[in-house]
């Protein structure tokens, strides 16, 4: 790997936090709600919310990816699934009427925009994934990668 060096590291810091900020959030929330009244409440919808955010950082990650030549398909993929998913689910939403109240939640309709929003949660994961093993790969020291050959 040529590029090893602090910007990379950097860049790969800011991509994983920014990445997995919006899958997190939603159970840290939850988890603080149910401490402080004891109620399960989980917002499904927040990682489509927060989705700037990891756009932001899935191209962050994608920048340390080409600059460091490694897990750049796993990053690209998973970002460009995860566009398509999420306005894949919004449209769907919008055409069967869900978006505007028309449609009421349920039936296939509805079961067709979750599984889309499930797909766009997923290639998220496997963004935040590739970046987590992009970072392994910039902070791992040259020493144990030769020892372990």
């Amino acid at each position: 790997m040529e590029k090893k060096n602090a910007f990379n590291q950097i860049l790969a810091v800011a991509g994983v936090v920014l990445v997995w900020f919006p899958l997190l959030a939603p159970v840290l929330f939850m988890l603080a709600g149910l401490i402080r009244s004891g109620m399960f409440r989980f917002d499904y919808l927040m990682p489509a919310e927060l989705f700037p955010f990891a756009l932001a950082g899935g191209l962050i990650l994608l920048w340390a990816a080409l600059r460091a030549k490694i897990w750049v398909k796993l990053i690209a993929w998973g970002l460009g699934g995860a566009v398509v998913l999420l306005l894949g689910s919004q449209g769907l939403a919008l055409v069967t009427g869900l978006a505007n109240g028309t449609t009421e939640p349920g039936g296939w309709a509805w079961a067709l925009v979750v599984v889309a929003l499930v797909g766009f949660v997923l290639a998220l994961v496997a963004v935040g994934v590739g970046g987590a093993l992009l970072l392994r790969a910039v902070f791992k020291k040259e020493g144990l990668a030769e020892s372990s050959r």
